[in-house]
């Protein structure tokens, strides 16, 4: 890797962070064999290349490896076999593709750890570190971007009745308690995501992204993750194979409500919406 590749990568970091700036797309590369819309696709080097290769083709700023299976339900897996899955495509990406920042979408600190010494550039923690007491700490020492996302339960236990007062007013609290624990230990590059799907039902995901604009409060980049879920499936009655098009719609709505990552299966798709949304931003003045 090549300093203009570093520098690349972290000019593309700054842009998550400065305010105003173009959304970017963050692509989904899952060697899990069981997640629950691309499970089992990419396990060989080979194929994984390729996937993320088209990803970044299609436009793609962040790859996120993840390889324990969050979608409801899924079977927990030790660390080591975690760890297993997860490094080695760390570190294949990051030689093939050094122009892309790499996410490594764990839970674990100690997981977190060794992907950040594979070449993976920020940690995508699902719990919010609710799942691990060592990550906060953890990132403060690896000193990377962290993605604090909102979740009720595990992936286990998190689709069994999940129940909310006001969905908008607990997950905001969360991210407030979060933030100032974050910031006592000199964390401050935080990107929040509400967990779309994660312990919420059909009713507490769109009142969410109805009320995303809320969050801004926090001064923190916004991450969604809509991609092919059951709040699209569930509200249209389709599969996931057929969710592309009511996905594209939430990531639309969300841009419009100032959301700067999305987290999706389909680049290219994503891409456009920010190119369109850019361009209605930027080029067009009142009466064109």
């Amino acid at each position: 890797m090549t300093l203009q590749d570093t520098v690349f990568c972290e000019n593309i970091i700054k842009q998550i962070f400065t305010p105003g700036a173009s959304p970017l797309v963050m692509g989904i590369l899952n060697v899990t064999p069981d997640s629950f819309y691309d499970g089992g696709q990419y396990t060989s080097e080979g194929l994984w290349l390729e996937r993320a290769g088209e990803m970044i083709d299609e436009g793609a700023d962040i790859i996120d490896i993840g390889a324990y299976s969050t979608r409801p339900g899924a079977e927990h897996i030790s660390a080591e076999e975690e760890a297993e899955r997860l490094i080695k495509v760390v570190e294949s990406v990051k030689k093939n593709f050094p122009r892309v920042v790499i996410s490594a979408d764990t839970f674990r600190a100690g997981v977190a750890e060794l992907a950040v010494s594979a070449g993976a550039h920020l940690i995508n923690d699902i719990s919010g570190g609710t799942m691990d007491e060592s990550m906060f700490t953890t990132i403060a020492k690896l000193n990377v971007p962290y993605v604090l996302m909102h979740i009720q339960g595990t992936p286990q236990t998190m689709q069994i009745q999940p129940q909310y007062a006001d969905v908008t007013k607990e997950v905001l609290a969360f991210f407030t308690l979060k933030k100032a624990e974050l910031n006592k230990l000199g964390i401050t590059r935080i990107i929040i995501d509400p967990g779309f799907g994660f312990g919420k039902l059909l009713e507490h995901n769109y009142r969410l992204l109805q009320t995303l604009d809320d969050f801004h409060v926090l001064q923190l980049p916004i991450l969604v993750g809509f991609s092919r879920k059951s709040m699209v499936n569930k509200l249209l009655n389709i599969k996931a194979a057929d969710a592309l098009n009511g996905t594209t719609v939430l990531n639309t709505i969300a841009l419009q409500k100032g959301a700067g990552i999305l987290r999706v299966h389909d680049v290219r798709q994503a891409r456009e919406a920010i190119l369109i949304m850019d361009y209605l931003k930027s080029n067009l003045t009142e009466g064109d």
